[in-house]
């Protein structure tokens, strides 16, 4: 089994698949040889692949995205790396996921959640609720990517490996200022001692050599500690962990007796809501997100404070009687 996943990780990477991805596949593959007492993939085929999804479905109960993650991880495997056709697998009816209103949190309530996260985590929070990212987006922030001047952010490699420029609030400029003189004096620690490198993406180190060290290319929130980089095993200071930030907000919430479940996307949420209560144009709501179909933000309609679909009752033109 060992020499079939050295095959697929070094096709994933290849591809520039994500590590969330490779990590993902992986272990899908993993769980399908299992399944079938070890069989190899390439004397399996349709049958035993339908039977390991409806195993997932029926037995397991996993949700509907796990299911079609499980089916993109057997087609790579097949397409990619055993180089079999299976074109029936293509058109297996993907299963349907569940239309779920995302938790929204009020204006109020944010200031209380935001008020309730200390130190690195409190700039994290109201950068997630100002700027609209997606948690990992905000800890993978560089240097570079802030632009003081024009008062705007540039998120690189989004989800779908897509790149958007969201704003910067002015309401964080100052203690953005103080993180980055923060983790400037780190970095030069490091480099005094030796250290001082960075991950860096599609294969930059090779083509600049020295960039890896540079302050434009160090992550704006920074671990406390190095560690080995999981797929080269280069000792490095990664970014922090999003772990942290889930818990920070955990507590928030609890301290604040906020009857919701919230999370960090939860800020995402808000931020799309609450400009859309404002009358910002549903475009430009979309663009800010990096969401690829105005359908995807348009679930954001549905939480307005104005009733269902966003739709203000007849009824209450008439005042309250």
């Amino acid at each position: 089994m060992s020499v079939l996943l050295n095959q697929v990780r070094d096709r994933l990477r290849t591809l520039h698949y994500s590590l969330r991805t490779e990590q993902a596949y992986l272990d899908w593959v993993k769980r399908y040889i299992r399944h079938h007492q070890l069989r190899h993939p390439q004397e399996m085929g349709q049958s035993e692949i339908e039977a390991f999804l409806t195993h997932l479905a029926v037995a397991r109960q996993v949700s509907a995205s796990t299911q079609n993650q499980a089916k993109s991880a057997l087609l790579f495997l097949y397409r990619e790396v055993l180089k079999i056709d299976l074109p029936w697998l293509k058109d297996v009816v993907s299963a349907k996921a569940s239309q779920r209103l995302p938790v929204v949190l009020t204006p109020n309530e944010v200031q209380q959640i935001l008020a309730q996260l200390d130190g690195v985590w409190s700039l994290v929070g109201r950068l997630l609720y100002g700027t609209g990212l997606r948690l990992l987006e905000g800890l993978r922030l560089r240097v570079k990517d802030v632009d003081f001047l024009r008062h705007e952010i540039v998120v690189r490699s989004g989800q779908g490996d897509k790149d958007r420029v969201t704003m910067l609030p002015a309401n964080i400029v100052t203690a953005l200022q103080a993180q980055m003189a923060d983790t400037k004096a780190l970095h030069d620690a490091d480099l005094a001692q030796g250290w001082g490198e960075v991950y860096l993406p599609f294969a930059l180190a090779q083509k600049y050599p020295n960039a890896n060290r540079e302050w434009a290319w160090q992550y704006i929130f920074p671990s406390a500690q190095r560690s080995a980089d999981p797929r080269s095993g280069l000792i490095r200071r990664h970014h922090l962990d999003e772990k942290g930030m889930q818990r920070a907000m955990k507590q928030a919430l609890h301290a604040t007796h906020i009857p919701k479940l919230a999370t960090p996307h939860t800020l995402r949420h808000s931020f799309a809501t609450h400009l859309l209560e404002a009358g910002y144009d549903i475009r430009t709501v979309q663009e800010l997100l990096g969401h690829s179909d105005v359908r995807t933000t348009m679930i954001y309609t549905h939480v307005l404070n104005r009733g269902g679909m966003g739709v203000q009752s007849p009824l209450d033109r008439f005042g309250v009687a």
